[in-house]
């Protein structure tokens, strides 16, 4: 697993990949392109895209494939689980794109034929109940789809940060990004293009801001307390991964502050400090990640962020957002 996404900065590996680490049930970026012509065209104006070309060719990367004793980096499992899309055809796995539509939304062969169909009707006759019955269906078979929050926000810190220590204290790969939902989803991977019909690229409205905010601090933290509790070294992968952690124990504390109203984050900040980010302390770090996990999925269930105005003083703005985003009804 290597490095290197230019202005993107760094993606990471994810122990146990993202959602689209099942092969078998990769459906491809073509499949989606069907129905969701401007989503793949902003996809392909992104580093995401571009990676499947450009992070073999980097210096740096491939600095890290010689540390890692990695000789090709488009052919080897370290490289593949973030960096590319992989597809499993005759027992045979191979990078077919960079970081895709199933890289975040799950592989997708047990739901894309659910998710597209609108319940054996069109869009105009299927009912709302059948629309509503037929996402659930989606959703059940694996699909994360945008309203899963944390979810989706999981699936972008399995690579956004780097679970795997000798990539890092080996390889001298990143630890990871400095990575905040708001500011790296609202950028040049939005492609909220569908329910507009392609007119507009739409960004997130203040109450989904402030989930995906406040959601992405509860990741951030779910996600170093698990890395600290894997560190078997005292070198620079525990260092950051501890550093990661108590830094969003900190803007935990912050953003409680601004809505009090939000008991539950007073509840992760708790977990947050129930175990010393030290070494040889897992099995204490696990259950206070579980307890964050289960803590977060409440608040999704919760909340929309209606209430949640208190956060908007905290969450980035648009100079903050990561690259260029690509405006809708470019092509019909």
């Amino acid at each position: 697993m290597l490095c290197i996404i230019a202005l993107l900065a760094t993606l990471g590996f994810a122990a146990g990949g993202t959602g689209a680490s099942d092969a078998s049930k990769i459906v491809g970026p073509n499949a989606c392109a069907e129905c969701h012509k401007q989503e793949s065209e902003a996809w392909q104006g992104s580093h995401h895209f571009k990676t499947f070309r450009d992070m073999p060719r980097k210096k740096e990367a491939n600095e890290i494939a010689e540390r890692m004793g990695v000789s090709r980096i488009r052919s080897e499992g370290i490289c593949l689980g973030c960096h590319y899309t992989v597809q499993q055809k005759d027992n045979k796995k191979q990078p077919i794109a960079g970081i895709s539509c199933e890289s975040c939304h799950s592989a997708g062969d047990d739901w894309i034929r659910v998710h597209s169909q609108f319940s054996g009707k069109t869009e105009k006759t299927e009912t709302k109940a059948e629309k509503e019955a037929r996402l659930k269906l989606a959703d059940s078979k694996g699909m994360i789809r945008p309203s899963s929050i944390y979810r989706l926000t999981k699936n972008c810190y399995g690579c956004h940060v780097v679970p795997q220590e000798d990539l890092v204290n080996k390889g001298g790969h990143s630890a990871g990004s400095a990575f905040e939902m708001v500011s790296w989803s609202q950028g040049e991977v939005r492609h909220n293009t569908w329910h507009s019909k392609g007119k507009q690229n739409v960004p997130a409205n203040a109450a989904r801001k402030r989930m995906l905010y406040l959601i992405g601090l509860g990741v951030e933290l779910e996600t170093a307390l698990r890395a600290v509790g894997k560190s078997t070294v005292r070198r620079t992968y525990a260092f950051a991964m501890a550093r990661r952690a108590d830094r969003a124990r900190k803007q935990l504390a912050v953003a409680a502050k601004a809505v009090p109203n939000v008991p539950e984050i007073a509840k992760l900040i708790e977990y947050g400090h129930a175990a010393g980010l030290k070494l040889n302390n897992e099995r204490l770090l696990a259950a206070a990640a579980d307890g964050v996990s289960k803590t977060l999925a409440s608040i999704s269930e919760k909340y929309d962020g209606s209430t949640m105005a208190g956060l908007d003083g905290l969450i980035p703005g648009t100079d903050k957002f990561k690259g260029k985003v690509r405006e809708g009804g470019a092509s019909n």
